[in-house]
């Protein structure tokens, strides 16, 4: 893995969310802020979203502004993680409403982990800050294990038919994988390597199952949302891996 890409695949993930906001001109991708549509300021709403994810995305490719970026994309996604909270309290127990909040939640722990990674002078601070980031991404892990698992025939859907042994042996298989990765990165034994391992595995998703989607039906709201979602949980896990590699090195 190049040094820093998943940063960069971070931030392309961003700037695709927002530009995606501009091309629908409404916040359909992320249902936390549709409240917020119906209101009088829908249009500069929908504008300042668009602004705060383009403007972060760009940011935090280049190091100098890196930490900026950080800041201003990992305030966004807990913001919007924040928000599914209401839909926990009301349905507890549907667990969706929980895998929604994890889903934004890992994508603000990449934010954490990508700011630590350019505290420069304070080495103590950031890998505790680094150390954090791992934790609340593992947790998030837990929770893609237990949306497979309580949802398996609908992800078993999202395979590939034509991809052996069987729809449902992968559903099983990554659901596995995910557990497996999740232990691993809270526990931080050998988590360089779940890390890894769980990057290349959502990288596969992309391109085995939303790049498909994306080809088949370009005009889909959901599966533009899905596919950068995917894109961006895979570059969190991958920020982690280029973190841990580098501290290892040190």
């Amino acid at each position: 893995m190049a040094r820093d890409f998943g940063r960069h695949a971070y931030g392309a993930a961003a700037i695709i969310y927002g530009a995606l906001t501009l091309r629908w001109q409404d916040l359909n991708t992320w249902p936390q802020l549709a409240a917020l549509a119906k209101t009088p300021y829908r249009e500069s709403i929908v504008y300042i979203v668009a602004a705060v994810l383009i403007a972060g995305g760009v940011a935090i490719q280049w190091r100098r502004t890196a930490q900026l970026g950080a800041v201003v994309l990992g305030a966004f996604y807990l913001l919007v993680a924040v928000l599914c909270i209401p839909g926990i309290a009301a349905a507890p127990l549907i667990y969706n409403n929980w895998g929604n909040f994890f889903e934004q939640f890992s994508i603000a722990s990449g934010a954490l982990i990508a700011y630590a990674s350019f505290v420069s002078g304070r080495l103590s601070s950031a890998a505790r800050a680094a150390g954090i980031g791992r934790i609340f991404f593992g947790i998030c892990v837990v929770s893609f294990t237990l949306e497979q698992a309580f949802y398996l025939d609908a992800t078993a859907g999202f395979v590939p038919k034509w991809l052996p042994p069987g729809q449902t042996f992968w559903a099983i298989a990554t659901t596995i994988a995910f557990a497996l990765a999740a232990v691993a990165i809270v526990t931080g034994r050998q988590a360089l390597l779940a890390s890894r391992l769980l990057t290349a595995m959502l990288v596969l998703f992309g391109f085995l199952i939303w790049l498909p989607a994306l080809l088949a039906d370009p005009h889909s709201h959901f599966n533009w949302a899905e596919s950068t979602e995917n894109l961006a949980i895979a570059a969190v896990a991958w920020i982690l891996a280029d973190y841990l590699r580098g501290a290892s090195a040190a």
